[in-house]
């Protein structure tokens, strides 16, 4: 069934940030949306430089809709505290596209291990309960030309259905170029074909 193909995701809405205390350490969690591996290495440099004077610059990403990629770092505490906590917190939530950075400042007690997971753990749950989290949708961006007598059926089906388009040009035919939801895109295609006689070309872009 062509519902049934996974085409939706939840991230965060926006940057948001949180900060917590723990025996004199600050840890101040900030989350944000990402694209891909490249949005989060530039925010990370970003975060770097802002909080330059920062004990550690813990983070975890995950991006990628279908081929997804990950990757976490302890940013010299002991290995297995930061990174990972703050990744199976953000993977509990079933969040992609995003970012977390938590960044510390030493406060003169040591946490030990425990103490360190929990801490990290626990300012990436209270910034993701500040954040607001959204579902995103995995869409197809179609072009094609259909003449003038299939216009108002066209778009009849782009309003009952909330396509974005993205284009319109208006010629001998008109073009339209559309982002449609991946689970729609076959059935939308398929009643296009039906409703011009088969006589139109489809362009499709994932």
């Amino acid at each position: 069934m062509p519902d049934s193909i996974r085409d939706s995701f939840l991230t965060v809405a926006s940057d948001t940030t949180v900060e917590i205390k723990i025996k004199g350490s600050r840890f101040i969690a900030t989350g944000y949306p990402i694209n891909n591996q490249a949005d989060a290495e530039e925010k990370l440099i970003v975060v770097r430089k802002a909080e330059h004077s920062a004990t550690h610059h813990c983070y975890a990403w995950t991006a990628g809709f279908e081929n997804n990629k990950f990757k976490y770092s302890d940013d010299g505490e002991p290995s297995g505290t930061a990174g990972r906590p703050i990744y199976h917190v953000i993977t509990g939530h079933n969040l992609i596209n995003i970012l977390v950075v938590v960044v510390r400042y030493y406060g003169g007690t040591k946490l030990g291990t425990g103490g360190l997971t929990r801490a990290y753990s626990q300012a990436t749950s209270d910034m993701l309960e500040a954040a607001q989290v959204v579902e995103q949708l995995v869409c197809d961006r179609i072009t094609f030309e259909t003449p003038f007598p299939f216009y108002d059926r066209v778009m009849r089906i782009v309003g009952e259905e909330k396509y974005k388009i993205n284009r319109q040009d208006f010629g001998e035919q008109v073009f339209f170029d559309l982002s449609i939801r991946k689970s729609k895109t076959e059935q939308f295609k398929a009643r296009l074909i039906e409703m011009t006689g088969g006589k139109i070309e489809i362009t499709q872009q994932s």
